[in-house]
């Protein structure tokens, strides 16, 4: 299940539960080699060798999505709060962007599920642009889910 916060409102919500335990839920929001696999909109694609974490608070991490023509878009941040294996909180950003902040909670259900709710906080609301932020976190955390559907069905 998907929410979001009202249309407007600087903070993006959304809840969904995934057939899986919560670690693997935390490695594919930690791990390099699986961060690359889903951590872009559905029209880019993430360099595996760009991808870099330091999983520590203070520590950052980075990568670089690509999109058909070989233009290049950075993201990174710092790693504010770690709680393994429920809560990741930390800075992200572009350069030249504002920073935002993230926020993934995982809660375990039981029966290997996991919820998760993911909260960009310090941005506006751009769906209504074609390279709208929210709409990138949206289709992002979709790759996720297939990301994870397909490594828990494979």
């Amino acid at each position: 299940m998907m929410t979001e916060a009202q249309p407007g409102v600087r903070e993006l919500v959304i809840t969904r539960t995934f057939r899986a335990p919560r670690e693997r839920l935390w490695r594919a929001w930690t791990e390099p080699t699986v961060l690359a696999r889903w951590l872009h909109p559905k029209s880019l694609r993430t360099d595996p060798q760009s991808v870099a974490v330091d999983l520590r608070v203070g520590g950052g991490y980075r990568f670089t999505m690509i999109d058909d023509d070989g233009s290049a878009y950075e993201s990174s941040g710092e790693y504010l709060e770690l709680q393994h294996p429920e809560l990741i909180r930390c800075s992200w950003g572009a350069p030249g962007e504002p920073v935002a902040e993230l926020e993934v909670r995982l809660i375990d259900l039981g029966a290997r599920e996991t919820e998760m709710t993911f909260c960009l906080r310090g941005r506006a609301d751009d769906s209504n642009r074609n390279d709208s932020v929210w709409a990138g976190w949206r289709e992002a955390l979709e790759e996720l889910a297939m990301e994870i559907e397909g490594e828990t069905n494979g």
